[in-house]
């Protein structure tokens, strides 16, 4: 996956977040989240094994959190929120059937801000955000 470490943060995970996605790793091995921005569950990010979702073409990877851990968004949600900070967080209930984290009585959840005037500039100056057409595997 391109590497590039003095991009500007886009998301992130709560202490809770990072925690739940460490026991999913450890039960399914390495793992990624796609934020589709469909209905129903789909505004949610979903965690699912890596390999087994295919990314798209014009999907942009926003980042990598917890380490490795690729965080994907359909290229028509990022048009909404290009200008946003992300925090995945983890709250009780039911999610999607889909999501690694259903089984475990939680759900993944998206917590978001307005990008700072300073992380928008900096932003502008850094190249775009890959997308599943540049990235091999892409997962």
């Amino acid at each position: 996956m391109t590497n590039h470490p003095t991009r500007t943060e886009r998301v992130e995970l709560t202490p809770a977040a990072e925690e739940l996605l460490r026991k999913l790793t450890g039960a399914h091995g390495p793992v990624m989240f796609h934020q589709s921005g469909g209905c129903c569950d789909g505004s949610a990010p979903m965690c699912y094994p890596r390999g087994e979702f295919r990314v798209g073409g014009s999907d942009v990877l926003l980042g990598q959190v917890a380490g490795d851990t690729p965080f994907w968004m359909s290229g028509d949600q990022y048009t909404y929120w290009s200008h946003t900070h992300l925090t995945v967080d983890v709250v009780p209930g039911r999610g999607s059937g889909f999501s690694l984290e259903a089984p475990e009585g939680v759900r993944f959840l998206i917590r978001s801000r307005l990008l700072t005037d300073e992380e928008l500039r900096h932003i502008e100056a850094e190249p775009p955000l890959p997308t599943g057409a540049e990235e091999p595997g892409r997962a």
